[in-house]
């Protein structure tokens, strides 16, 4: 019977770079995966259905709503995000571990359910350098850009509900920052005993040599 894996929460204001952030580290732990989410958003060029989201008309996203098919659900701006709990949990039960990509509401959510989630925000070095990462998509209108900043703000407040902190400042440092917490997590007590518990055991229960 595998063990059961850690679920991971990371969040961050849009522009921190949790996204690249996760896009470099994943793909370099075999046993770390990236939960899909359900989203009525349009698919993005290079995006691929099932791949990067789960993409559902608003209609279908409020049925799923309905039936209590989400862990966690939230409005981003102007479309709906969720994460399906049934693929969580199996993803968990083979002993994957899983990180979940959402926003603090989500978050909040998440640990009602499973408050043995570990957390961990991601935050810019500064305002001006939010800004002017959010400036240099160059997709969105100033408008939007503005809106973006007090959405980012805002997300910010939140970060002491969070058991980790990143500073995105150094790219690089950023990422080992993470790996560090990943790893950090399957060293806790617990998961070791488990995982060694027939070693343990045969230590402290065989006699010892001359």
């Amino acid at each position: 019977m595998s063990q059961q894996g850690t679920l991971f929460i990371v969040s961050a204001p849009s522009g921190a770079g949790k996204t690249s952030l996760l896009k470099a580290l994943i793909p370099t732990d075999e046993n770390l995966v990236l939960s899909v989410s359900h989203t009525t958003r349009a698919m993005r060029p290079g995006e691929q259905d099932g791949v990067h989201y789960h993409f559902v008309d608003k209609d279908e996203f409020l049925r799923l709503v309905g039936e209590g098919a989400f862990l966690e659900h939230a409005q981003v701006f102007d479309n709906y995000y969720g994460t399906a709990e049934a693929a969580v949990r199996e993803q968990l039960a083979s002993g994957q571990d899983v990180v979940l990509e959402i926003d603090w509401q989500g978050a909040r959510q998440v640990r009602e359910r499973f408050p043995e989630a570990v957390s961990v925000f991601i935050a810019p070095p500064s305002i001006e350098a939010l800004r002017e990462r959010l400036g240099g998509r160059g997709t969105d209108s100033d408008e939007v850009i503005e809106r973006r900043m007090r959405d980012a703000r805002n997300e910010l407040s939140h970060y002491a509900e969070y058991d980790y902190l990143v500073i995105n400042d150094d790219f690089d440092r950023a990422l080992a920052d993470l790996g560090h917490i990943v790893g950090a997590e399957r060293l806790r007590l617990p998961r070791q005993a488990s995982r060694y518990a027939e070693q343990l055991a045969a230590m402290l229960d065989s006699p010892l040599g001359q």
